[in-house]
């Protein structure tokens, strides 16, 4: 797993914040290696650390200590226009709460990264479509959030993800929002974009949900270890 084909790896990472007087290490010196294509969970309970590894891992904040290096590239060697690119291009990201603007339709909202990417009109069009048909909400492509359950609005998220084609999806708590039923279809896109050659990253507090995945990674405290599924 060590071999040039780790698309992520994290050497020795720590992360500290201060919350009041006290120092709090959100990640401990953790080590963390992903292969290109594996599906990955990262599985502990709230203030554990898993989303603090998940922002790093997705380029949303940088470690204290130790290396993050991204297809063999240590982090630190981006520029800043370099991080944005690969956020909108590379990086899929699906959160728990959706983020997704009220105000817009479902297709306005997977349409938006593909515009502030100024990608043509023409070829925004057929992504989104394609997109929305692969998370079979085509027919409810014109309806806003509020008008959508909860299982529609996390496949409207996905979909918005799919968007750029990334070779990497990040997922943060995807289900926490769902029944179990729900939760399930939505794993199962996850399962479909494994299949089609995506990696996958996956954080959650559930051993149900973390079972799921090829490999899991246990997180408490800042300290991370592997687990033989």
């Amino acid at each position: 797993m060590r071999g040039e084909c780790a698309m992520i790896v994290l050497e020795d990472v720590s992360k500290r914040y201060m919350v009041g007087d006290s120092e709090v290490r959100a990640l401990d010196h953790a080590n963390l290696h992903i292969r290109q294509g594996e599906f990955v969970s990262i599985v502990g309970p709230s203030g554990s650390g898993k989303s603090t590894m998940m922002n790093i891992i997705g380029c949303l904040d940088v470690a204290d200590e130790g290396r993050y290096l991204l297809d063999g590239q240590p982090i630190e060697q981006y520029s800043e226009n370099q991080l944005a690119k690969i956020r909108n291009k590379k990086i899929g990201f699906v959160f728990q709460n959706f983020n997704l603007i009220g105000n817009l339709t479902a297709r306005e909202n997977v349409e938006l990264p593909l515009i502030y990417q100024r990608m043509p009109k023409k070829q925004r069009a057929e992504l989104v479509e394609r997109a929305l048909d692969m998370v079979q909400l085509g027919q409810r492509a014109s309806h806003k959030p509020n008008e959508l359950s909860g299982g529609q609005q996390q496949r409207v998220a996905i979909a918005r993800a799919i968007d750029a084609q990334p070779s990497l999806f990040l997922a943060d708590e995807p289900t926490g929002n769902l029944d179990s039923k729900t939760g399930q279809e939505i794993m199962d896109l996850f399962h479909e974009l494994h299949r089609q050659g995506s990696t996958i990253v996956l954080i959650t507090h559930s051993e149900v949900v973390a079972r799921q995945a090829s490999r899991s990674v246990h997180i408490l405290d800042g300290h991370v270890t592997e687990v033989t599924l």
